[in-house]
């Protein structure tokens, strides 16, 4: 089996003014499709990368990597990782170009699962959770999603109204794990919003609580986390920008409750500097982010002996979530998983690739059986949301 192309192709919410819209809408989502001669195709989404980047890197054989990846067979992935790693050792080894490496790492994972008939999970190592270590069977066959959630605006009462309300609807659709965002907010309203929510849900859900570097101040950041963690967090997520180890390391030393990061990390070697310099205990890589799947899996290995949890993240869509359930499967330090759950945003888009996606039962997703990551995105679906490469913005303001 040979790769024959690779193509990038731009999904999208409908235009602005087309109905409603809150902070889930998607206004372009690159993905990348890899085909081969034996009619076999490899598909992930391309989270956090400008189209015109991602054609840049992945789309066909003039292409940065395209032309790198044509006319190789697709397996093994972690085989052509490395030979995409290398080509850049003189370039630029981490932002953009690393994510879109992790795309089409994911995408040859799909096509190496299809090519053996096997799902992705088997492949990376099946299951590895020893007897010592379950509280029960069902932890072999399915993980548990921990949904986002973020309000409309930004405004105290909008936050501690609106991300209440959505966390209880969640819960009575059978979701058991949240985290909550009071992005933007003092610390009475942090600790407020906590209490809420911990109280709406019990005692046996869930709960985590993310920020959004907020700080830069260790004191501040030591004495809200101190006040949240009575209401039982699993972890606090980026109080302080990615880049301030020192930050971290100092805050880590104060507080027993785990601290998170990792949702923009690229690569297990910045992975292993917040956990090692950092103190770091949750880590957080997305599938395409950080490198794919491959590097995925090689910030399990590194974690699992430093005692941290990997906590796979995923603001995104239900595309990238599938190739994160199976890195839950293969993980034995993966007790949750991140979804942005479609039952309580506006996405057309989220919504619509939700519907065709591993489903949610009793709060947990059974592992798929289908040959490869197991997600198939449907010709109409793709026609439909289908936008050109001038009608995206980046997925987050930049004020």
């Amino acid at each position: 089996m040979k790769i024959t192309r690779t193509e990038v192709f731009v999904l999208g919410d409908p235009p602005l003014g087309e109905g409603p819209t809150d902070g889930s809408r998607i206004d372009g989502l690159a993905f990348v499709r890899v085909h081969t001669d034996e009619g076999l195709t490899g598909l992930s989404e391309i989270f956090c990368v400008p189209p015109g980047v991602a054609r840049a890197v992945l789309d066909g054989p003039e292409s940065l990597f395209g032309r790198l990846l044509v006319g190789e067979d697709p397996i093994h992935p972690e085989r052509l990782w490395t030979k995409l790693y290398n080509s850049m050792l003189h370039g630029n080894r981490r932002g953009w170009v690393i994510i879109c490496l992790g795309a089409v790492d994911v995408a040859l994972w799909d096509l190496y699962g299809k090519a053996l008939a096997r799902p992705v999970w088997q492949l990376l190592g099946g299951v590895e959770r020893s007897n010592h270590q379950i509280t029960g069977e069902a932890q072999r066959r399915a993980a548990v999603p921990y949904c986002t959630i973020v309000s409309d605006a930004w405004d105290r009462e909008s936050v501690l109204r609106q991300q209440v309300e959505r966390v209880v609807a969640l819960r009575e659709l059978g979701y058991r794990g949240f985290k909550i965002e009071p992005m933007r907010q003092p610390r009475e309203v942090i600790v407020e919003l906590t209490r809420r929510t911990r109280e709406a849900v019990g005692p046996e859900v869930m709960l985590a609580v993310d920020v959004g570097y907020l700080w830069n101040d260790v004191g501040e950041a030591y004495a809200t986390i101190e006040e949240a963690a009575q209401y039982d967090l699993l972890f606090f997520e980026t109080p302080f920008p990615v880049d301030s180890i020192d930050a971290y390391a100092r805050l880590t030393a104060q507080t027993a409750v785990p601290i998170a990061v990792g949702e923009h990390t690229t690569t297990r070697w910045e992975f292993l500097q917040l956990m090692d310099q950092g103190g770091v205990r949750v880590a957080q890589p997305y599938m395409t982010t950080c490198g794919g799947l491959t590097e995925a899996k090689r910030i399990v290995d590194l974690a699992q002996p430093r005692g941290a949890l990997v906590c796979p993240g995923n603001w995104s869509t239900h595309v990238l979530g599938t190739a994160t359930l199976h890195l839950a499967a293969y993980s034995p330090i993966t007790p949750y998983y991140e979804s942005a759950p479609a039952d309580v945003y506006w996405s057309p888009l989220r919504k619509a690739l939700q519907a065709v996606a591993p489903t949610v039962d009793a709060g947990a997703v059974a592992w798929p059986e289908a040959p490869g990551i197991g997600f198939e995105l449907p010709a109409d679906l793709e026609e439909e949301f289908r936008v050109g490469g001038e009608d995206w913005a980046y997925h987050e303001p930049q004020d």
